[in-house]
């Protein structure tokens, strides 16, 4: 079976709806109770790990050498740190990400007592008070605060208020959906990676989509501090392709359109023919990609390998603009990478030997090792200066 149409408005409601739910990385429940009801309504029987994260099975025709689409519910956040001598909250983040793109942010800070409202600003945030110090900042978390919109002129207030040190910030998405298909939002790293799973899953159950192994549909709640696939892998699965985020920037050859099919990351080379099987499906099906390396990038793939999975791994990406910023998107890529999961998931079986987890070498992969042919040269090559 080839790559199966896509509905984008589903596409596209599953990551507003996504959005709309808050989840750092540690208060992730909200929104692993929504994607489980959606699992359920599409027809699979999702089980989740004790802390939340989801395990759901499509049934192929065998159970041996089934696959794995993965994605991530958790966000960056933040946790309160301090509470400061004027009432507001001094911040520790949650994830990997610069104060530079906190300040301005709108936040809602969870308390056992309730929530309330909030904005992150630089300590020094009135250009009619401190003039051209407000330039002269440094950038950092020690140089942020959190201004609750509540009444409290010192640490006693806002400790009566009920908030503690360890609590959750989050930090609102303001998402904007543009009918070009541009679509600008915090979070969508890896929101729209979830909304993509969602859609490939629609557009199975849709087509009555055959797989010729079981495929096992994972979403991890704790991928942004690099805890990820590390425990929701089961033996049963051979094979693993993340779906997250490709960092289009300069020097950079992910894009915004397209799939971005990811070469390597910090962790190192992804499975060579796992990722070799998803180029030439991208090929055959007419889907527009390019391949990129990661510098400063690690996902789901590599805590699973961490984790010691003898898995192969392989990552297809959403080229985001201001990846951990203010993100941008295109729904291009979005529907893109969805296309790719059906006709993969869909694929025929190529490596027989991956049904055991030992054997020996008969069956074993190759790789070229060959000299190419060269092109035919002109009789005199030309002068290089």
């Amino acid at each position: 079976m080839s790559r199966l149409r896509i509905d984008v408005d589903y596409l596209r409601e599953q990551l507003r709806a996504l959005l709309s739910i808050d989840s750092p990385t540690g208060y992730t429940d909200t929104i692993v109770r929504h994607c489980t009801q959606e699992l359920e309504r599409l027809g699979l029987e999702p089980e989740l790990t004790r802390r939340g994260a989801i395990r759901a099975v499509w049934r192929g025709e065998r159970r041996e050498a089934a696959r794995a689409i993965i994605a991530h519910l958790d966000t960056l956040g933040a946790q309160v740190k301090n509470v400061r001598d004027n009432g507001r909250l001094e911040l520790v983040p949650v994830g990997h990400w610069s104060a530079r793109f906190a300040e301005g942010a709108r936040v809602t800070i969870y308390t056992e007592k309730g929530s309330y409202r909030g904005t992150i600003l630089p300590l020094k945030a009135s250009g009619h008070t401190f003039n051209d110090a407000v330039d002269e900042m440094d950038v950092g978390w020690e140089h942020v605060e959190v201004r609750i919109d509540a009444i409290t002129w010192n640490r006693a207030d806002t400790r009566a208020l009920g908030i503690e040190i360890g609590d959750f910030v989050a930090v609102d998405p303001q998402p904007e959906f543009l009918d070009n298909g541009f679509i600008n939002a915090r979070h969508l790293d890896d929101k729209a990676g979830v909304a993509i799973a969602l859609a490939a899953l629609q557009a199975m159950r849709r087509e009555k989509a055959v797989t010729p192994v079981d495929t096992y549909w994972l979403f991890t709640i704790a991928e942004e501090v690099g805890v990820g696939a590390a425990s929701i892998v089961t033996p049963e699965i051979a094979s693993m392709v993340t779906i997250d985020n490709g960092t289009s920037a300069p020097g950079q050859n992910s894009s915004e359109f397209g799939v971005t099919v990811a070469m390597a990351d910090q962790a190192g080379p992804f499975d060579y023919h796992l990722t070799k099987k998803l180029v030439d499906l991208c090929r055959d099906e007419d889907i527009r990609y390019q391949k990129d390396v990661f510098r400063y990038y690690r996902s789901d793939s590599a805590s699973a390998i961490e984790a010691g999975h003898d898995i192969r791994t392989a990552l297809i990406a959403f080229g985001v603009d201001a990846s951990h910023g203010y993100e941008r998107i295109h729904t291009h890529a979005l529907r893109s990478v969805a296309e790719l999961v059906t006709a993969y998931v869909t694929s025929p079986l190529e490596i027989e030997r991956d049904v055991e987890e030992l054997s020996d070498l008969e069956g074993f992969t190759e790789q070229p090792t060959e000299a190419a042919e060269q092109p035919e040269r002109p009789a005199r090559l030309p002068d290089p200066r």
